[in-house]
């Protein structure tokens, strides 16, 4: 029973309170402002700068983007343009410029009457990326994939394809869409062949060694079956050794006979006349596709026990990231040949590929070498107690893990592989920002247009680094890589 008595408390309250007025609002727009924008006097002070520096650009640019010219045959006619319409001394944006030459900063000099080879080519891409994507989320793979149906359809009817063109991208299209939604695994095997149907696409040429390549996959996966009982590292090596002789002695000779037999070919383009995002998006979405896998290799080798293994990950990653970029890129473009047997026909995108790939794991190496650190201890010993073996417990335990920690990181180093793209400028490659503006400019019409390549370049370089990073930030949400 409580000893406490009306006598033992200290106050009372015989009378009612008063009404007193609502509480402030906590919602809405004033009280928005006043927590985010005007909190404090730092707050405040910060937020009146940021309103001053934006008064001052749009009041210094805005008679720029306001006296736009769309439609012009010249950077001459535009000023013209301008002067009769706001007055002389007046400034204004060419965009008539983009208006123009928008193909080039697209596709560079690709063939204009084969525009709809890489529009069905990056369609198709969608169709690869999104079961890997988007795995878990239904919704948003419908409308991804429906979308990129919608779109490469229409963009391939406007460009003028032709009839078995536009019938084969419907075929895969409504196929991809009527998968996902029943079988959405089956749509990684899609994913597994598009690099050889996305090359045949863009390259053109022959079919016949995109399937030698395949057929000489499938046996080297059949030699590795039949060692597996015998050995799994034996019929490992075995599997590796029978596909890279295949593909280095047989392949090239049984396409040209294969071709000879039952000719399959579409018309060829040369890399050279690749040019503006057609060649960053390739360059960037093989890069991104290969150096991921090659960083992880690196990061297992970095933290490996054996010394010489570990030793040739340290050189490795430390020498490619002290060495610029560029110094590779000069590597693949005039050193590269004189490693290779003579009259060995390396081509120049291919080479780029590749150094700008090793140069972009060496980064990724360390990102996810990070993950590895920061997993706890009793992870690796949890794995040691299920008894599960090194390859096992990597892949079971420990890379998820690691590889959800690096996702920023590993988005970052992306990023910063696209943007890197165009550096292939100093190369001879035409890249979108310098070598197709510079090529633009070369034309008396449009000689002295700056700024409008700039902005229209950057834009798209920004939509596109902008969405990985809303990407990232979605699959961080997915993931929960708070460990909750």
């Amino acid at each position: 029973m409580s000893e406490l008595h009306a006598q033992t408390v200290s106050f009372v309250r015989e009378t009612m309170i008063p009404p007193a007025p609502p509480p402030t609002r906590q919602t809405g727009a004033l009280s928005w402002l006043r927590e985010n924008l005007f909190s404090g006097p730092v707050n405040t002070i910060l937020t009146l700068l940021g309103l001053a520096i934006i008064w001052f650009l749009v009041s210094h640019f805005w008679d720029w983007f306001a006296h736009s010219v769309w439609n012009a045959a010249s950077l001459a006619e535009c000023r013209q343009i301008i002067a009769e319409t706001w007055g002389e001394g007046a400034r204004g944006a060419c965009w008539a410029v983009i208006r123009e030459r928008w193909n080039q900063y697209l596709f560079g000099f690709y063939p204009m009457e084969l525009y709809f080879r890489p529009v069905m080519a990056f369609g198709f891409l969608m169709v690869a990326l999104a079961p890997v994507l988007f795995s878990e989320s239904l919704q948003i793979r419908r409308i991804v994939l429906i979308v990129s149906a919608a779109l490469t359809l229409v963009l391939m009817a406007v460009l003028g394809a032709p009839m078995v063109w536009l019938a084969f991208a419907a075929v895969v299209m409504i196929g991809a869409v009527v998968i996902a939604e029943r079988h959405a695994p089956w749509l990684l095997i899609f994913s597994v062949l598009y690099p050889l149907l996305g090359i045949w696409l863009l390259w053109g040429g022959s079919l016949w060694p995109q399937i030698m390549v395949l057929a000489s996959i499938g046996l080297g996966w059949l030699a590795w079956k039949l060692l597996v009982r015998v050995s799994p590292l034996l019929a490992m090596v075995a599997g590796v050794l029978v596909t890279l002789i295949l593909w280095l002695v047989a392949v090239g000779p049984a396409a040209e006979d294969a071709q000879r037999l039952i000719p399959l070919a579409i018309t060829a383009v040369d890399s050279d006349q690749f040019g503006g995002f057609l060649l960053s998006i390739t360059i960037g979405v093989a890069g991104i596709a290969l150096s991921l896998p090659l960083g992880i290799i690196l990061a297992l080798a970095r933290r490996s026990d054996m010394f010489l293994v570990h030793t040739l990950a340290v050189m490795f990653i430390e020498f490619i990231r002290g060495v610029p970029l560029i110094t590779l890129l000069f590597v693949a473009s005039l050193l590269l040949n004189y490693f290779l047997p003579p009259g060995t026909n390396f081509d120049i995108i291919l080479r780029v590929i590749i150094m700008v790939t090793i140069f972009a794991a060496a980064y990724m190496a360390e990102v996810i070498r990070g993950g590895l650190a920061a997993l706890p201890r009793g992870q690796y010993e949890a794995a040691d107690a299920l008894g599960l073996d090194y390859w096992k417990a990597q892949r079971l335990i420990i890379l998820p893990q690691a590889l959800k920690i690096s996702i920023p990181g590993i988005v970052s180093t992306f990023i910063g592989m696209f943007k890197d793209t165009t550096l292939v400028v100093f190369v001879g490659l035409f890249d979108p920002l310098k070598g197709v503006s510079d090529f633009v400019r070369a034309n008396f019409a449009w000689k002295g247009v700056y700024w409008e390549p700039f902005i229209f370049v950057g834009a798209i370089f920004f939509i596109i680094c902008f969405s990985m990073s809303r990407y990232s930030m979605f699959l961080e949400r997915r993931l929960r890589r708070e460990h909750r």
